[in-house]
C-alpha cells in the first residue's frame, strides 16, 4: 500500500524529547530490539518494513540523530511495532512477555573481538556523551533568541482578529465532521534537528491527503496557536488525531493531521516552507491577515540582526550533532566488526514467521 515516515523523538531546545509511548499505543505486540550501534537494528526494522509495504500502511520511525536509521517500524492493521529500545530512547514493558518481547541480537557479537577494543570504545563513549548537552546549549539559546524575534510580531499583531479567523479555519477544517467514540492522539514531530540539518517527511506524510491547509506567516504571529485550539475541538468531536511537535521548541505545533477526514493543517513556513500545488490546497497567511501592515519593512534592521544570531546557534547546535554521528560511526565500525550477520538473518526470519502465525 504505502509508506508513513516521521520522527517520534527530537534533539530539541529543551534536550532530548521522547514521544515513543504515544506512537505504540493500541499495538498488541511491541517487539524492543537490543544491541549495540552497527550490529543491524536499523537494517533488521527496513526489511521487516519492506516485507509488508505492497500489503499494508507501514510507519517508518525515523533517527531523529541521523534521518537515514530507522528507531522503529509499525504495521497498525497486523496490530505490531518493532523499536530500537537501546538509549537515549529506552524502552520499559508495560505487560512484558503479554505485549512486549525483547528481540536480542547481541546473541549475534563475537565478544571476544569487542573486548579487546574495550578501551576505544569506552572512550568513543565518552566522547559521544559530551556532545549532545553542548547541541541542546546551542539551542536552548537560539529559542531564547527567537523570543526576541516573535515579540516583534506578536507587539504588531490584531489578538480580536486572531481569534476570528482561528474560529474560521477551526470550522472550515473540522466542518461538521463528529464521531461518538474517544478520540486516538498520536503524538510526534514534524521535523528534527539532525547531523545534516533540519529533516523533515512533510511532502511524504501530505501527500496521500484530500484536504490540505498551509499556512503562512512569522514567529508569534499565532500558527501554533491556531493549531492546539483546533487540537481540543476535533478531541472534542471523537476525531483521531496525529499531532507534529516542533523539531526545535517540543512545546510548539507545526501540523495537526485528520485520517478520519483525510485533512492536514500544517506551518509551511521556512525552514519546512511548503507550497501549494493543487487547485484544492487552501492557504492561511497570518501574517497578512494578523499582523500590522509593513511590520517586516519596519523592523528590517533588528530583525536581520536577530536571524542571523538565531541561524548561529543552530548552526552551533547542529555542528556538535555532527560530530557525534562521525564519533558514532566509529563505534558502529568495532561492532559491525564483532558482528555475525548470517544470526541477525535467522533471527528476522523467525521474527517474520512468528509475526505471521498471529
Amino acid at each position: 500500500m504505502a509508506a508513513k515516515h516521521y520522527f517520534a523523538c527530537g534533539n530539541t531546545a529543551k534536550g532530548f524529547q521522547n514521544l515513543f509511548a504515544s506512537n505504540l499505543q493500541n499495538l498488541d505486540r511491541i517487539f524492543i530490539l537490543k544491541g549495540g550501534p552497527g550490529n543491524g537494528k536499523s537494517s533488521f526494522m527496513k526489511r521487516i518494513g519492506q516485507n509488508y509495504e505492497e500489503r499494508y500502511l507501514v510507519e517508518y520511525i525515523h533517527c531523529s540523530s541521523d534521518s537515514k536509521s530507522l528507531d522503529g517500524v509499525i504495521v497498525r492493521e497486523l496490530g505490531f511495532g518493532i523499536v530500537d529500545g537501546t538509549a537515549p530512547h529506552v524502552i520499559e514493558p508495560a505487560v512484558p512477555g503479554c505485549v512486549e518481547e525483547y528481540v536480542n541480537l547481541g546473541c549475534a557479537w563475537v565478544t571476544r573481538k569487542l573486548k579487546t577494543e574495550q578501551k576505544e570504545i569506552m572512550k568513543l563513549q565518552e566522547q559521544i556523551a559530551v556532545c549532545y548537552p553542548r547541541a541542546y546549549e546551542a539551542f536552548s539559546r537560539g529559542i531564547k533568541i527567537h523570543d526576541e524575534w516573535e515579540k516583534i510580531y506578536i507587539n504588531n499583531m490584531d489578538f480580536d482578529k486572531a481569534n476570528e479567523l482561528t474560529e474560521l479555519v477551526i470550522k472550515d477544517v473540522l466542518k461538521d465532521n463528529s464521531f461518538e467514540k474517544e478520540s486516538k492522539v498520536y503524538h510526534r514531530f514534524f521535523g528534527a534537528a539532525t547531523c545534516d540539518g533540519s529533516v523533515d517527511f512533510v511532502e511524504n506524510i501530505i501527500e496521500p491527503l484530500e484536504n490540505r491547509y498551509f499556512i503562512k506567516g512569522r514567529p508569534g504571529s499565532g500558527k501554533s496557536t491556531m493549531l492546539k485550539k483546533l487540537m481540543v475541538h476535533a478531541q472534542m468531536k471523537g476525531l483521531d488525531v496525529e499531532v507534529y511537535h516542533c523539531g526545535f521548541d517540543p512545546n510548539s505545533l507545526d501540523m495537526i493531521l485528520f485520517p478520519e477526514i483525510n485533512t492536514v493543517i500544517f506551518d509551511s513556513t521556512a525552514p519546512h516552507e511548503y507550497y501549494p500545488s493543487r487547485e484544492t490546497d487552501v492557504v492561511v497567511d497570518m501574517y497578512k491577515e494578523l499582523v500590522a501592515e509593513g511590520t517586516d519593512e519596519k523592523y528590517a534592521e533588528e530583525l536581520a540582526d536577530i536571524q542571523a544570531r538565531y541561524r548561529g546557534c543552530i548552526k552551533e547546535g547542529v555542528s556538535y550533532l555532527k560530530k557525534a554521528k562521525e564519533l558514532h560511526d566509529q563505534l558502529e565500525a568495532y561492532y559491525i566488526e564483532a558482528t555475525e550477520f548470517r544470526v541477525v538473518d535467522v533471527m528476522l526470519n523467525q521474527l517474520i514467521i512468528d509475526i505471521e502465525k498471529r
